[in-house]
């Protein structure tokens, strides 16, 4: 089988002809796998506190090039990942947080994407065989993506909401 190097996370997936997202660059074969991910995130209601974690690892491997929606997304999806990996929030409260953060678009900047996006890819998750294993796949994934932003954490937790603070952060994470 033919592999393709995604042009997004840097993963290896097979080569293809096919769509990708307006402004979230990827290869085919990583926009085909993720599809199939998040179907099997649809599929069971036993993923619900996992998808949206998903979907911010995802967006942050494939932050595309500037533009006013990749700006917004980057920020709005490198925030949440920021509230419940460092703060420890639940996903409904990290949501809430993220969604008043991103109120006014004029504020956030461009980050410049690390060279490397994280050391895990949507394939990782692709290969979990039980619900468990996706779940533990998703958080370790979003961890690896969150610890390749390290560069730009100071300015992505300048971006939270008033209320967060970083004498506030969970401990441990």
């Amino acid at each position: 089988m033919d592999l393709d190097q995604c042009v997004g996370c840097g993963g290896l997936f097979p080569k293809m002809e096919g769509p990708t997202h307006l402004y979230m660059e990827s290869s085919p074969g990583c926009w085909a796998i993720y599809g199939e991910v998040l179907a099997r995130e649809y599929s069971n209601v036993a993923f619900s506190q996992t998808h949206r974690v998903t979907v911010d690892a995802y967006a942050a491997q494939h932050p595309g090039h500037p533009s006013p929606q990749s700006i917004q997304s980057v920020a709005g999806h490198l925030i949440r990942l920021c509230l419940l990996l460092e703060y420890g929030l639940e996903i409904e409260r990290a949501n809430a947080a993220m969604l008043k953060a991103i109120e006014s678009k004029k504020k956030f900047a461009w980050l410049t994407p690390p060279p490397s996006r994280g050391a895990l890819t949507v394939l990782d998750v692709h290969r979990a065989t039980s619900v468990e294993y996706h779940v533990e796949r998703v958080r370790a994934w979003a961890a690896s993506v969150w610890a390749a932003w390290a560069l730009h954490h100071d300015q992505i937790r300048q971006w939270l909401p008033v209320e967060f603070d970083s004498r506030k952060r969970h401990s441990g994470k």
